[in-house]
């Protein structure tokens, strides 16, 4: 199957979580700074995730230059990131509404540690679609740290 396919699907996904997340940021009831600055912890949780989700769509339209072609494992592997990046909106807009409190931080670290998680197994299952000498086999090299 061509990676255009995926690649489209996976952009509009993205587009559609850091919409929903955006569409959270309530309007606020006054009209003066006060009324802004009771926004600020959601606000700061906002710009957090949308940098985040930022990241992810940056590295995975990089990831995806270097297949020429997808599978049904790879398919999977990418919905599975999918998936997990769209528990981010939830997390975050829960973490801002009660001001970075501990459960809700926990939360939000659990819903940014999964798809990191995924996104390696993605590239797994890339590396092992097209080989030890693959361009990304070859820019991954024995990086543990990546």
């Amino acid at each position: 199957m061509p990676k255009e396919r995926l690649t489209a699907f996976s952009d509009g996904v993205i587009a559609i979580i850091i919409t929903i997340m955006v569409l959270e940021l309530k309007v606020p009831h006054g009209s003066d700074w006060s009324a802004l600055a009771n926004l600020a912890p959601v606000f700061a949780s906002y710009v957090l995730s949308f940098l985040y989700l930022a990241i992810y769509w940056n590295n995975h339209h990089h990831l995806m230059h270097t297949a020429t072609r997808v599978n049904g494992v790879i398919l999977w592997a990418n919905m599975h990131l999918l998936f997990w990046l769209s528990l981010i909106p939830f997390a975050t807009g829960w973490m801002g509404e009660n001001q970075f409190t501990r459960l809700p931080t926990a939360l939000y670290g659990v819903a940014l540690l999964m798809p990191a998680i995924a996104y390696n197994l993605l590239q797994r299952a890339i590396v092992a679609h097209h080989g030890g000498e693959s361009p990304l086999a070859r820019a991954l090299g024995g990086d543990i740290k990546g």
